[in-house]
């Protein structure tokens, strides 16, 4: 089976170490030549994600398509899905996601709970709306790791936010954030990965680590499940689905965003699960049976960062160190360019015991930093 992957980021780099278990031909779209899956795949087709001709192109021939992230183009993946090519989520379900305006009024449209909203097209709009604060402005479309959201607490933060169309979201008091990923096999067959509990970086916006199983009462268990399913459910689409949620004081749950391919808080089922996100993600695509995503041992995931006012190849400081940590599994993603914020890899933590997650995440966090070269 001859599979493409528009996208050759980190994510796409782990789809390709888990598809060298399987008997399929990898191709990768990317317009760089040097991206963390370049050298992974079978076939690197040079080329914007996109760009309508270029996706057009890179689809005819191929037997299906998956992504690794949203901003593709879209009305090529119609074009190759009419023609018979397989894409993995479908078109239809990738369009809703893409934008930040769609994605809440699918929400709305399906009774799925998520915070008040309002629309504003211009920054000029967004300033007639300082009763609807304190708010967070998501811009519609291109945000992406943090970027394109901008909290809004007060009339002075107003000048903060985008002049574009957006998503002016209510603010919820959030006790916890959760992310839990769905995967939807072409017969509609579903399969829950326990959710992840996620702590941010306050000032990067990042996710700074996190923990899974997370930390949460039974009954927001069963209402974060059902949650994600029904969003997963409504696309009408195979594929594999990260859904984010907000958990409130009162033990509502809310839902942020979903991201409708592999995740950066899957990362940790690598080893952490029997079944891991990536490699779901290829028996969805094979059609083989949906695999276990029973955890084998609680994990947490630390996010490793470009070093703050660090531009340039990339050295990372405390690298024996960490790997001297029991059960800690280092992943770089082989950039060779470094600058603040940057993801540059992850490490996975395994423990019978929370604590000694959190601590040697915080370990690892001021231990390990990737900085340039002087």
């Amino acid at each position: 089976m001859k599979v493409g992957i528009l996208g050759g980021g980190q994510l796409g780099r782990m789809l390709l170490q888990a598809a060298a278990d399987y008997t399929v031909e990898t191709h990768v779209l990317e317009n760089d030549p040097n991206c963390p899956a370049a050298h992974l795949c079978h076939h690197f087709h040079l080329g914007n994600i996109q760009d309508y001709d270029a996706v057009l192109a890179f689809g005819q021939g191929l037997d299906a398509i998956t992504i690794e992230i949203e901003s593709v183009n879209i009305d090529a993946l119609e074009t190759l899905e009419q023609q018979g090519v397989k894409v993995f989520p479908s078109p239809a379900a990738i369009r809703i996601i893409k934008n930040k305006i769609t994605q809440k009024a699918f929400y709305a449209e399906h009774q799925i709970p998520s915070p008040e909203y309002l629309i504003t097209n211009s920054l000029e709009e967004l300033k007639s709306k300082e009763a609807f604060l304190p708010a967070v402005h998501k811009i519609g479309e291109g945000g992406y790791d943090g970027k394109g959201v901008q909290v809004i607490k007060r009339k002075e933060d107003l000048d903060k936010g985008f002049d574009a169309p957006s998503v002016l979201e209510k603010m919820v008091p959030i006790q916890k954030e959760l992310a839990l990923i769905i995967a939807v096999n072409t017969k509609g067959e579903t399969a829950v990965y326990p959710p992840a509990e996620m702590v941010f970086d306050p000032i990067l916006n990042l996710l700074d680590y996190q923990v899974s199983p997370a930390r949460i009462p039974e009954k927001v268990l069963w209402k974060a499940e059902a949650i994600a399913l029904k969003v997963a459910k409504s696309l009408k689409s195979a594929g594999l689905f990260a859904v984010e949620l907000f958990v409130d004081h009162d033990q509502n749950v809310w839902v942020n965003e979903t991201a409708p391919r592999v995740h950066n808080s899957g990362h940790h089922s690598i080893e952490g699960n029997y079944c891991s996100q990536y490699h779901q993600l290829w028996r969805i695509i094979l059609e083989y049976p949906l695999g276990n995503t029973d955890p084998i041992m609680p994990a947490a995931i630390v996010n490793l960062l470009g070093a703050p006012e660090h531009v340039g190849p990339a050295v990372y400081e405390g690298l024996h160190e960490t790997l001297q940590i029991d059960n800690a599994f280092v992943h770089l993603y082989g950039k060779a360019e470094t600058k603040p914020g940057r993801k540059m890899g992850h490490v996975t933590l395994l423990s019978t015991e929370y604590q000694d997650l959190v601590y040697k995440s915080n370990k690892i966090k001021h231990l390990l930093k990737i900085v340039s070269k002087k």
